[in-house]
């Protein structure tokens, strides 16, 4: 009987230990709960939905005019019932107009993000003054603007093409609370970039003959030994001005890139690792495989 009465004793003393540890886990703080994903925004993505023209949200646009930069338009979703959205600048290259990146803006927007596609001070700014200008729009966004509202002023991240590639990446080392860089094609005469701390997809084409992988986009992935997470991707068969028309390769890894670190939204974490293998539209990728 004393045995019986011990193991009863035993069960009452494990069942009381676990509702108590039940009702502490309840207490904890929602933030202290919740997991890596901590700002989804939208639908789980499918193959289908991260590469079609259009995601989940419809948008808006309006002119952007600030007193630090010269113009752009921003691109947003109409709906904030999931919450405020991170926010991306996209700079063009060396003359090139805001018109040949403006299929960026609607893209993303419409994935969840504020979007401010950029028109440059001139068009022959050099990847230095391309940052500043990026940074300076990224302030103006959240500060001033008419979509301030929409944007979570913790998440913002930089992606350019060429010039604009190598102002991202310029951006990223300047300013380290960046929560992701996507350069494009980036042209820079700075090879190292061993301070930069932002997580960064570079991707390169294969026939650039402006800003060819071996010179650019390879060493400036090689040189990123800070980088918490990097990525590297070269387009088959593409050249420099690839990323100036709509093109699903770019749109693809760049939503899944911003939506992993802008986010921190692991449910894109299938597109990006384990790393996709070469087929006919990648030549070559390499990263150091985020996880959740």
């Amino acid at each position: 009987m004393r045995h019986t009465r011990i193991r009863i004793a035993k069960r009452i003393g494990l069942f009381s230990s676990a509702a108590a540890l039940a009702v502490s886990v309840s207490l904890l703080p929602q933030e202290a709960q919740a997991g890596p994903a901590d700002f989804p925004r939208g639908p789980a993505p499918t193959e289908r939905s991260i590469t079609a023209e259009r995601g989940p949200f419809a948008t808006a646009q309006t002119t952007v005019d600030g007193p630090t930069f010269n113009r752009g338009t921003a691109y947003y979703p109409t709906d904030t019932s999931e919450g405020t959205f991170g926010a991306v600048v996209v700079s063009p290259g060396f003359l090139t107009a805001e018109g040949l990146i403006s299929w960026y803006g609607p893209r993303l927007a419409s994935q969840g993000f504020v979007v401010l596609t950029l028109e440059t001070n001139s068009v022959t700014d050099q990847p230095d003054d391309r940052a500043t200008q990026m940074l300076n729009a990224l302030d103006y966004l959240v500060q001033s603007s008419s979509v301030r509202t929409r944007i979570d002023p913790n998440r913002l991240a930089v992606m350019g093409h060429s010039m604009g590639g190598g102002g991202s990446l310029r951006a990223s080392e300047l300013r380290p609370s960046l929560k992701a860089a996507v350069p494009l094609m980036p042209w820079s005469n700075d090879k190292t970039w061993q301070t930069d701390r932002v997580p960064t997809m570079i991707m390169g084409a294969e026939n650039d003959a402006i800003a060819s992988p071996a010179s650019h986009a390879e060493p400036f992935y090689s040189s990123l030994t800070a980088a918490p997470e990097k990525a590297y991707l070269e387009l088959r068969g593409e050249g420099h001005n690839v990323a100036l028309s709509a093109n699903t390769t770019i749109a693809k890894y760049s939503i899944a890139w911003l939506k992993r670190f802008v986010d921190e939204d692991v449910r894109y974490e299938q597109f990006l690792c384990p790393a996709p293998t070469p087929n006919t539209q990648i030549v070559e990728y390499r990263n150091t495989c985020p996880t959740g």
